[in-house]
């Protein structure tokens, strides 16, 4: 008896729309709140019929039914084919061309923050992101609506021991710099144009000292006003966006 393939279901316009554009023939089937008639639903249901993929039009309790009541749906749910990502940081590595860009994230367990930087590190190139098995958000189907089919393009990478793993990415001739607020360094005069791995923390707890201390330099981020920090997800996306000023 054969085996039903593996699926799984993925939810908001963003991330149906995002996997409809690049991956067409692993959206097996679309759920649209039968209400929803405006310009982003017909922009939808367009995308799906030039592809060939049927769209149900259901009630919205079977949405919530479907993926439960604390996911924000927007009234479109999808049937799809997981995506088959590498789950080596070897293979990443070897497969890199020109200089690599790793994210590192220690201890970022918020849904939201951990889907806005997958969808800053595909914009900007990263090779991989790399957390921590404990103390860390796994792909869910927040992460996937908020990383806009990014879930799907960038290698989430989950490891036992991340200080373990730090040496290991600097074996292969990759600076790994620490983001932190008490950083020796502006980001501008971090050497970018190498191959790097950007280490930030969870807002609050930050960096834990034992990560730190593995990294080869620790930079911050010049900010003015009255707050003392910056979201995780913002950091990221600026340590990117400085990464590939540097490299153009």
């Amino acid at each position: 008896m054969s085996q039903k393939p593996p699926e799984k279901l993925i939810y908001g316009f963003h991330a149906v729309l995002a996997r409809l554009r690049h991956d067409p023939s692993g959206v097996l089937e679309i759920y649209l709140d039968l209400t929803r008639r405006d310009a982003r639903a017909r922009d939808l249901a367009a995308h799906a019929a030039h592809n060939h993929v049927k769209i149900a039009k259901v009630e919205a309790d079977r949405l919530t039914r479907l993926v439960g009541t604390e996911a924000k749906h927007q009234g479109v749910v999808a049937r799809v084919k997981p995506v088959a990502l590498t789950q080596s940081l070897d293979d990443v590595l070897e497969n890199i061309q020109g200089a690599p860009l790793l994210m590192i994230l220690d201890g970022v367990t918020d849904p939201h923050n951990l889907g806005a930087i997958l969808r800053s590190a595909d914009a900007f190139g990263v090779h991989a992101v790399i957390a921590p098995k404990d103390n860390a958000v796994g792909i869910n189907g927040t992460v996937e609506k908020v990383a806009s089919g990014a879930a799907d393009t960038v290698p989430y990478l989950m490891v036992t021991n991340l200080a373990r793993t730090i040496e290991d990415i600097k074996e292969h001739n990759i600076w790994v710099i620490a983001a932190d607020m008490d950083g020796e360094q502006p980001l501008s005069k971090i050497d970018a144009t190498v191959g790097i791995a950007w280490v930030l923390g969870a807002e609050g707890s930050g960096i834990r000292r034992l990560v730190k201390q593995g990294c080869d330099q620790v930079a911050r981020i010049p900010i003015g006003g009255t707050v003392e920090s910056l979201n995780v997800s913002v950091s990221a996306a600026l340590c990117l966006y400085e990464t590939l000023r540097q490299r153009t």
